[in-house]
């Protein structure tokens, strides 16, 4: 008989935002299939564990989707407990429905275990709230990037309506994001915030004018980062202003 795999949300880098289920999981896993972005502190939760790399980052080697799905599917075929460590929530931008679909072609039973995402994170480390009474009634998450083979789709008319926009996996095209939103009718000036590494201790924020987005190719990012975009960043930006200024 086939083991049962756990789809669990490993959230946005520090290890200590793991839900209570997704780490109990963890510790009674016998294998654990986990990405690139999980950090190593949270693999130590499941020292009994055989542990499985599957890293997937954009712009870099990565294990191509169809694999990690024979891989999931053939360690539930061996171990009884499998986890599926995935970084953020597995539901949002994780090709979760890919994973799954390949568990139900193989009759394999499977959990869902939710994950805090990156786009929350990055509110609560930059103190600014996604949304404001009055003022930023509506968030989309979105995405501008579309992978080999995908359909483009229409990612601006929606980011142009919405009070908030956090745009995924965006940072490394901010050059054509800014040019798009700008051709759009988005006003140069509306305030933009990108978080590095959210949640962990080498967080790094960079308030800028959507006027300056293609600036972000400059800043060297060398971890995750998510774009937020916004009224809600307008006291950011003002502030970040007045220390350039004194400084």
């Amino acid at each position: 008989m086939a083991g049962k795999v756990h789809l669990i949300g490993a959230g946005p880098g520090a290890a200590d935002l793991i839900t209570v289920r997704g780490m109990r999981l963890l510790q009674a896993a016998d294998a654990v299939l986990f990405d690139a972005l999980v950090q190593p502190e949270m693999l130590q939760y499941c020292p009994q564990a055989v542990l499985i790399p599957v890293g997937k980052r954009c712009d870099k080697a990565s294990t191509a989707q169809r694999f990690i799905n024979k891989m999931l599917v053939d360690a539930a075929h061996k171990y009884a407990r499998v986890v599926r460590l995935k970084g953020g929530d597995p539901m949002l931008f994780g090709r979760a429905q890919e994973e799954l679909a390949a568990l139900d072609e193989a009759g394999i039973e499977y959990e869902i275990v939710p994950g805090v995402t990156a786009a929350l994170a990055a509110a609560a480390d930059s103190a600014i709230s996604l949304t404001r009474r009055g003022f930023a009634r509506n968030v989309l998450f979105a995405t501008a990037r579309v992978g080999e083979g995908e359909q483009t789709s229409d990612w601006l008319k929606p980011v142009l309506a919405a009070d908030t926009t956090v745009l995924y996996m965006g940072v490394k095209q901010s050059a054509a994001i800014a040019a798009a939103l700008l051709a759009g009718g988005m006003p140069p000036d509306t305030p933009l915030l990108i978080v590095e590494n959210a949640s962990l201790p080498g967080c790094r924020e960079f308030p800028l004018t959507l006027r300056e987005l293609p600036q972000a190719a400059t800043f060297q990012l060398d971890g995750p980062a998510i774009l937020l975009i916004g009224e809600v960043y307008r006291a950011k930006l003002a502030l970040a202003d007045e220390v350039r200024k004194a400084g």
